[in-house]
Order: C-alpha cells, then structure tokens, then sequence
C-alpha cells in the first residue's frame, strides 16, 4: 500500500468521518513531511520515514487515552522535537497518556506519574 492508502485505511480504523478525510490527509502529509513520497508504496521507505507516517495518521486526532511504547525514538532530531511539541497539545487534551521509554527527561517532561520497572518489579 501507499503512503496515501495507509492513511485513509488507519483513517477508516479510527472512525474518522469522510467529510474529514481531505483536510486530515492534508495534515498527515504536512506533519509528517512526506510530500515527495506519500504515492509511493511504505515498502520502500525508511524505517524514520514510516515512523513519521505512522505518527502523524496517529496523532492526527486527539484521543481519549494514548497508548506509546518508545515512539520517539527512531526519528531524527528535527522529527523528534516535532514530535515532542505535538505529544505535549495531546497530554493536554486527552484524558490519560500511558508511554513506556528509557529516556527519563521525556518521561519528566510528559508525565506527572511515573511508575519504574527495575528487574520486572514495579518500584513507584
């Protein structure tokens, strides 16, 4: 599938609307900087490139919980940063963010919980 095919699938999946179709793949294309490649098939692209799509389609709709496991770590720095600032509007605007990273500094930066596992035990 295409760049283009991936959104509107993904689009599909969360039950976004039709008539909102065209202004979130705007969105998704812009955010993710993908311009050039988003007709091609994802096959042929990075693993940065479809990360950057992957985020953008998921974070193109604020949720009521978002679930991430070490997203931010295969994008470069400009991306990453970017990515940053949007998890930032989304801590804000959904109800719960649980994410799983090794990097403390996001984890002090994004949440106002944080629960460790050290050796699979849960140390609070």
């Amino acid at each position: 599938m295409t760049g283009i095919e991936n959104i509107k699938l993904r689009s599909l999946l969360m039950g976004i609307p039709k008539q909102q179709l065209p202004a979130l793949i705007e969105e998704v294309i812009a955010f993710s900087e993908l311009e050039e490649f988003i007709y091609l098939p994802v096959r042929t692209y990075s693993s940065g490139m479809v990360l950057r799509l992957a985020f953008a389609i998921c974070t193109a709709q604020p949720p009521e919980i978002l679930l991430m496991d070490e997203w931010i770590s295969v994008g470069d720095a400009t991306f990453k940063d970017k990515a940053e600032k949007r998890l930032q509007q989304f801590i804000h605007q959904a109800g719960i963010l649980v994410i799983a990273t090794h990097d403390a500094n996001l984890a002090e930066r994004a949440c106002n919980r944080q629960l460790h596992l050290v050796q699979g035990r849960i140390i609070i």
